[in-house]
């Protein structure tokens, strides 16, 4: 294994996020190879890496897992005031963080994983990595409303103008839509910009993984051939299934 930068190391153990790696390094609760870490520290596998008095078993085999969230639960780690969260349903022995969250009162598919240089390739709008939806509104869906909303809308409190997107109506209120970035509330904010109001907002794809068939609340760990490809397709190198 090359050597890493250590927030990324701890990022990669499952330790804890990137973000709170560095945290947990300024105020002193890592220690490697029995002393306080240099700032932009690099480790590998043949360092004693030690968090909070507890050793670091070294890099874990990457992990994805396909959930399907249900409405009224949050997209959060460590939010107090959430009545339930993900980790409230996925009970894994893997700490896992999720790839684009979705707001409390939609559902639909969350792909986790304990990578988190994955979970920054797929939500890299750059990228453009698909992301589908199926989409009810307060209005009937009309050619004028489908062709408005796939060649990019405007939104003035965010001052962008949303990417080019395929729009395709399901029923009279229902319409599919392909996105290619991930701006807060997108949808949400495209449909008012237009007249409309979202009902109900389910996501049923991420790149190449489907909701399928999978009822509110299950999960299941992907085969490896469909974790070799997210990492093919988001331009990352992947280790133990190599």
């Amino acid at each position: 294994m090359e050597r890493m930068r250590l927030n990324k190391y701890l990022a990669h153990c499952g330790v804890c996020s990137r973000r709170d790696a560095d945290q947990m390094i300024l105020q002193g609760k890592v220690l490697v190879n029995g002393r306080v870490p240099e700032p932009g520290q690099r480790v590998d596998e043949k360092d004693q890496v030690i968090v909070s008095g507890k050793q670091i078993r070294g890099v874990k085999k990457p992990v994805v897992l396909a959930f399907y969230k249900p409405v009224g639960i949050t997209c959060t780690e460590r939010d107090p005031h959430a009545e339930k969260i993900i980790s409230d349903l996925v009970k894994y022995p893997v700490r896992l963080s999720y790839a684009g969250r979705l707001d409390k009162d939609s559902e639909g598919l969350l792909l986790l994983t304990n990578d988190g240089d994955l979970i920054q390739a797929m939500m890299k709008g750059a990228n453009r990595h698909e992301k589908e939806y199926v989409v009810k509104v307060n209005r009937e869906v009309t050619p004028e409303f489908l062709a408005q909303i796939s060649k990019g809308i405007y939104l003035e409190e965010l001052e962008i103008t949303t990417r080019e997107c395929k729009a395709e109506k399901m029923g009279k209120y229902t319409f599919r839509l392909v996105l290619t970035q991930g701006v807060n509330r997108q949808i949400k904010r495209m449909c008012i910009a237009c007249g409309y109001r979202v009902k109900e907002l389910k996501r049923v794809r991420v790149m190449h993984i489907k909701l399928g068939n999978m009822r509110p609340g299950e999960y299941y760990e992907l085969e490896d051939r469909d974790v070799r490809r997210l990492y093919r397709d988001c331009g990352l190198k992947i280790g133990e299934l190599q």
